[in-house]
């Protein structure tokens, strides 16, 4: 299973951006601290990164997958960089590819659960 579910943006403030889709939209949100907010919408989650040291450029598309190592394989396989080694955030783990064409994605999967 692959599907788009995630989509992360650099924010100059992740609270700000947190409290502008909750007022506009009526969306909720959960922040991570003062630098990582994420926003619930149907069916997709939008995070708003402020620390400037782990910001994307630009926003990165997120694939979730049940299998990362397979993921892994398969993005090789057809001609993608791995640009960020696997790495564990609250939820989950991911990596962060580049496509051939230049952008930068991200797949991750879930914590398995108990």
């Amino acid at each position: 299973m692959f599907e788009v579910d995630f989509v992360e943006f650099p924010s100059t403030s992740a609270t700000a951006s947190g409290e502008f889709f909750t007022r506009a939209f009526g969306w909720a949100v959960t922040p991570y601290g003062p630098d990582y907010t994420d926003v619930r919408a149907a069916g997709l989650t939008f995070g708003f990164q402020a620390d400037a040291a782990e910001q994307p450029r630009a926003p990165l598309i997120t694939i979730r997958t049940d299998d990362l190592a397979a993921a892994r394989t398969a993005v090789e396989a057809a001609g993608g960089e791995v640009t960020k080694e696997p790495f564990a955030f609250p939820g989950g783990r991911r990596f962060h590819f580049r496509e051939p064409g230049g952008s930068e994605l991200a797949v991750w999967c879930p914590d398995a659960t108990p």
